[in-house]
């Protein structure tokens, strides 16, 4: 028998933006990520992802090191 592990993940208030939410779920469950990454996990542009990740760093949600984003 398989155990199954639940986490819960608290969405900050502050995200509205559906790919905000999904950018941070994606860090919140995979630790960090690059650019690249994201792009090719989340099928999203590269240039929404730079948008996203800049407003999510501006609310201090993400930090970045190097080339790799996490939440904060």
């Amino acid at each position: 028998m398989i155990a199954e592990t639940t986490q819960r993940i608290s969405m900050p208030t502050e995200l509205e933006s559906p790919r905000a939410k999904l950018v941070y779920l994606f860090l919140s469950t995979n630790g960090t990520a690059t650019v690249n990454e994201l792009q090719n996990s989340l099928d999203m542009k590269k240039i929404s992802l730079y948008s996203v990740l800049k407003c999510l760093e501006k609310d201090d949600l993400v930090s970045k090191d190097g080339d790799c984003y996490a939440v904060a």
